[in-house]
């Protein structure tokens, strides 16, 4: 049974910092994509970051060089840094677990929620001006 547990967040001022962490268990495919979404009230699920099997990351432009997604794979474990912050970065966040895709002579992950078969409860952001 595929568990993943969300962690870290909580209430910052803006331009603070925080660590998401994702304990995962359960999930044994060699090759996969994790990735952190985010959602407010009446919003869709938003990627945010995504990192693979490989180490391959990639991020939504609004949080490029601000955010950081990375794995520990001896603790199974994901992280998402979150630096620099701002009142719209507020949201339920979430940890998730899914195939990925081949193509262009590689395999990449997507941003899109739709193929993540695994999620977490969430942990909520809350970043105050």
């Amino acid at each position: 049974q595929v568990q993943l547990v969300e962690s870290g967040g909580g209430s910052v001022q803006s331009g603070g910092s925080l660590r998401l962490s994702c304990a995962a268990s359960g999930y044994t495919y060699s090759r996969y994509c994790m990735g952190w979404f985010r959602q407010t009230p009446g919003k869709e699920r938003e990627g945010v970051a995504t990192i693979d099997h490989d180490g391959t990351t990639s991020y939504a432009d609004s949080v490029k060089g601000r955010f950081t997604i990375s794995q520990d794979n001896a603790k199974n474990t994901l992280y998402l840094q979150m630096d620099s912050l701002k009142p719209e970065d507020t949201a339920m966040y979430y940890c998730a677990a899914g195939p990925g895709y081949y193509g262009g002579g590689g395999y990449y992950c997507v941003r899109d929620a739709r193929p993540y078969n695994y999620w977490g409860q969430g942990t909520q952001v809350t970043v105050s001006s």
